[in-house]
């Protein structure tokens, strides 16, 4: 139950010095099945119940498990009166029960999350427990709120109202990590400032910890490094618990749009001391499954093992970071991840010379850099933009998006795409429905012009149904 298989810092970045990657990961889902972000996990032998791997908080000494449970995406299912969707209580149950049991015991939360219902189906499930046999995270989202023309004070009392709410919602009298919330997105720092400082918001923050019912604050970063360079600039003043940032194989020294490479933003909060959470493990479920030449190179070094372990590995192998998000949709999902963190095999150097030489591979494919997060949700015009986005990508990774009529395996190539594409998004749904209305865009943290790759796509949809490639 102790720290296992840890390396000291001086090893570790000695071994990433011969070509490590860095990853991104986004974890789980509230969607289908084929979820984008976790994928389809292989699922092996036992489940381990008392070997999860734990690392201690330097504050307080709590041992938090390495794998711990993003809570984005909980398996939805129709509402009674056939109105949308709700959350699957019974199956939230279900999954927190077996991830306490098998010693997970960190749970992120946020009250966008599931479209607004994370928290409250997240708490129900959480208070059937002990209080202290878990830890819950949540964040103060107020980023919708900029922009709307709120004065300060208003903006303040919205804030500090969200903040209430989410307590009620968990049905808790503490919140165990709190974060300010996609820290350096909208403007970055202007915005940074707009939402924290200039109506005195973190100056409450900081009084709610002080006042024990914050037990660690931290912030969870996208966009301007601006922002986060701000922050850790005071931290002297504000004594940061912790920082969650984005940190995979291909986004350690290769990040993409406004996102920043995980190797700068892991270095500075070491050097301060400041444990890292881990989200974004998978780059929104892309890491779950690669071509079959990658997933073959890899599952020849590790044949029992899936190709998601990898990626968690990876960014569990840095000796700051105190948990690792994944989203977890189903229980499948749940025993794999929790066969790779009980116990944790960190990364040898040649694994971490390979996930290098694999980031950089699939750098050389047109996938869309879309982590599933759902923030560009709800499309007002009724589109499913992940959906759309990860139906795409995995037929990059299947071989399944042809350039030409004359390619080999066109028939095959063009059935499989449009097939899929009708299965897994309906038809309402698709990208020719975009009017290009850009509300998605501004919201997402990897900056993915979404209407312009709505355009690309649906291009390319109507060039397989006329067979014009």
């Amino acid at each position: 139950m102790s720290e296992q298989k840890n390396i000291n810092r001086r090893e570790f970045l000695k071994r990433l010095g011969i070509g490590a990657a860095a990853t991104t990961t986004v974890l789980a889902g509230c969607d289908t099945k084929n979820n984008p972000v976790t994928g389809n996990h292989t699922v092996q032998g036992e489940v381990p119940t008392d070997q999860m791997t734990y690392r201690t908080n330097p504050k307080n000494g709590e041992k938090v498990s390495i794998l711990g449970y993003g809570c984005m995406r909980w398996p939805m299912k129709s509402a009674d009166d056939g109105n949308g969707e709700v959350i699957d209580q019974d199956a939230v149950n279900n999954l927190i029960d077996y991830a306490l049991a098998h010693g997970i015991n960190y749970f992120d939360t946020a009250p966008p999350y599931c479209r607004g219902l994370s928290e409250k189906a997240t708490g129900i499930a959480l208070k059937r427990h002990p209080r202290s046999s878990y830890y819950i995270a949540t964040k103060m989202s107020n980023h919708r709120l900029v922009g709307q023309g709120l004065s300060p004070q208003e903006l303040f009392d919205a804030s500090v109202q969200m903040y209430r709410n989410s307590f009620r919602d968990l049905q808790t009298d503490y919140i165990d990590y709190y974060l300010l919330h996609i820290v350096g997105m909208g403007e970055g720092l202007p915005t940074l400032m707009e939402r924290f400082f200039d109506n005195h918001l973190l100056d409450f923050l900081l009084k709610e910890r002080e006042a024990g019912r914050i037990r660690n604050l931290g912030f969870s970063y996208h966009g301007d490094v601006k922002a986060f360079d701000y922050l850790l600039s005071r931290h002297d003043e504000f004594h940061w618990d912790f920082v969650q940032i984005q940190l995979n194989y291909v986004d350690y020294r290769h990040a993409s749009g406004i996102n920043f490479n995980a190797d700068y933003l892991y270095a500075e909060l070491d050097k301060r001391g400041i444990p890292a959470v881990v989200m974004e493990p998978l780059l929104g479920g892309r890491l779950a499954g690669l071509t079959d030449y990658l997933n073959a190179r890899l599952k020849q070094r590790r044949p029992e093992e899936s190709i998601a372990s990898w990626a968690f590995r990876f960014a569990a192998s840095f000796p700051r970071v105190l948990t690792v998000l994944s989203g977890m949709t189903y229980m499948e999902h749940l025993q794999d991840n929790i066969r790779t963190f009980a116990p944790l095999d960190l990364c040898t150097d040649e694994e971490l010379a390979l996930l290098e030489d694999t980031a950089q591979t699939m750098l050389k494919y047109p996938s869309v850099p879309c982590t599933a997060c759902q923030y560009c949700m709800p499309c007002p015009y009724g589109l499913d933009i992940p959906g759309i986005f990860a139906h795409y990508n995995k037929c990059i990774n299947e071989g399944n998006v042809p350039s030409s009529s004359q390619d080999e395996n066109y028939r095959r190539a063009r059935r499989a795409f449009l097939v899929g594409y009708d299965r897994s998004v309906p038809r309402l749904r698709q990208a020719n429905h975009c009017i290009g209305c850009n509300q998605c865009t501004h919201h997402c943290p990897q900056s993915i012009d979404i209407p312009a790759q709505m355009q690309r796509i649906d291009h390319f949809v109507e060039q397989l149904k006329q067979e014009k490639l």
